[in-house]
């Protein structure tokens, strides 16, 4: 923060009376004024936010099930691949929890026939051809 180079009346007047108070030198009475402007600033914007209701932390044992809940809910979609949620669900779907999977339109229960939809109606054309990658055969150096 840079210093201020002119000071008003009313500048002067506040560091005169915390130089009487605490017995401060000048310098140290205006570093005051300013660390006090600033936590008034921050005071002010803290006022001006609206509480955000705190979210109570899950226990482990809430943890727990809530993972072993999400897991149930891949197998039962059929433990899909990153590109199938991608297909089915858009970009976000890798990111997406189950309820929201859910709340997009297809639950994990629904998940496979949503796939072979998507699947068909892509044209074949699109789907990469498989290769496979033989190596060559080089005669050995005494036979």
């Amino acid at each position: 923060m840079a210093k201020k180079k002119t000071r008003t009346r009313k500048d002067k007047s506040e560091t005169s009376r915390s130089k009487k108070t605490a017995g401060a030198t000048r310098k140290t009475a205006s570093r005051k004024m300013r660390a006090a402007a600033r936590v008034n600033d921050k005071v002010k914007a803290q006022a001006s936010k609206p509480a955000a209701p705190k979210q109570q932390p899950m226990t482990t044992s809430e943890i727990g099930s809530a993972r072993s809940e999400g897991i149930r809910l891949f197998k039962v979609a059929g433990r899909p691949t990153k590109e199938q949620f991608i297909l089915v669900y858009g970009e976000r779907g890798p990111k997406m929890n189950w309820e929201q999977r859910a709340a997009a339109g297809v639950p994990a229960e629904k998940f496979q026939a949503a796939l072979a939809e998507k699947a068909v109606s892509r044209p074949a054309a699109a789907k990469p051809a498989r290769t496979t990658k033989q190596t060559p055969t080089v005669p050995l150096a005494g036979a």
